[in-house]
């Protein structure tokens, strides 16, 4: 699947999540090295705002095609990492960033986001519960799409595409995303609450 939307970023003006999905091909020596080639990101009722396919800055040695998706002639057009890495961070910049095993996503990046605005579908045991799965493993999103949304991702002989896996992983974040948020707050009262007791007394 090719990238379908190649305008400028866009202001998301009063939207609050998006959710991100990279793909990655190898450089270095044997291809071992993870570098970025596209990301896409979508909004919160899954719209497409940004996908483009991105220049690895160190040469190809492995497309990993049979999973990225991406092939020699994809990157012929590309943009540079630098305007790409500028377009993604003015976008989920004040975002809550959604994604899966989304520290993968920020390293190619090389880009670090709050966790207080970070939500990692991989990491979210309400999610596994509802797939019927061990809270403590660490589930791949084409399962826990298959298990949750009955839907089939990442099928194919084509490889990934970062806006269908973008798409899921927001589909999955709202399933659990009221009892989650919920969870999220209660968590950080205490903390609320020690850093006014500190305030009052300085």
């Amino acid at each position: 699947m090719h990238p379908t939307h190649q305008a400028a970023p866009r202001t998301l003006g009063p939207l609050k999540y998006v959710a991100l999905d990279c793909e990655m091909v190898g450089t270095g020596p044997k291809g071992c090295r993870n570098e970025l080639a596209r990301c896409s990101i979508v909004t919160y009722e899954g719209d497409v705002i940004y996908d483009k396919y991105i220049k690895p800055i160190n040469p190809v040695m492995d497309f990993r095609t049979r999973w990225s998706g991406i092939r020699r002639q994809d990157l012929l057009h590309a943009i540079p990492f630098d305007q790409a890495q500028k377009e993604i961070v003015k976008i989920i910049t004040g975002k809550v960033v959604v994604g899966h095993a989304i520290h993968n996503d920020f390293k190619v990046l090389k880009y670090f986001h709050p966790a207080c605005q970070t939500r990692d579908t991989a990491r979210i045991p309400l999610l596994n519960q509802k797939a019927g799965l061990p809270v403590n493993e660490m589930v791949s999103l084409k399962r826990l799409t298959k298990a949750i949304l009955k839907k089939d991702i990442q099928t194919g002989k084509g490889g990934h595409s970062s806006v269908d896996d973008a798409k899921a992983t927001m589909e999955l974040f709202k399933v659990v995303e009221s009892m989650w948020e919920e969870k999220l707050s209660a968590l950080s009262l205490p903390a609320k609450a020690m850093d006014l007791a500190l305030n009052q007394k300085t």
